[in-house]
């Protein structure tokens, strides 16, 4: 097969409406756009959300709350996950990453005081909460906070 040789499939190419040819083409004189108004004139095309003049559906809805456009996200990690991942010694966020934890790899890292400790864990993370950090220093390890 050559690409001159090639053709589309039977029914696949439709042929495009010829409009304004004659009244007895059933599109002739207005071609199918009705007598005068916006959609009859060329380029008089309304978006799909204009309403008619009406007060816009964006603009009626009251504002409500705020989103800051600052908002740091973190990924969360709880101390039961520590516990269960059986880590000890110094844990940084790539020891997390590595082994599974975490699974984004851009976000920072907070971790959270859901749960108990019992091994002695140095901690280098980006967030933690304050019962979390007592949580983690009862059971005899330590926290440092990276950038």
């Amino acid at each position: 097969m050559k690409l001159n040789e090639l053709k589309s499939a039977k029914g696949a190419r439709k042929k495009k409406r010829r409009l304004g040819r004659g009244q007895g083409s059933g599109r002739g004189k207005t071609c199918g756009r009705g007598h005068k108004g916006q959609k009859s004139r060329s380029g008089g095309n309304i978006p799909p959300w204009f309403e008619g003049g009406q007060m816009p559906l964006a603009r009626r809805v009251p504002m409500r709350g705020f989103t800051s456009p600052h908002r740091r996200t973190y990924e969360i990690i709880n101390l039961t996950d520590l516990e269960r991942s059986g880590l000890e010694g110094t844990v940084t966020v790539e020891v997390l990453r590595t082994s599974g934890i975490l699974t984004s790899s851009k976000k920072p890292v907070k971790v959270l005081a859901v749960g108990e400790v019992t091994r002695v864990i140095d901690l280098k993370v980006n967030a933690i909460s304050a019962k979390a950090k007592e949580k983690l220093e009862a059971a005899g390890g330590t926290v440092e906070l990276i950038k």
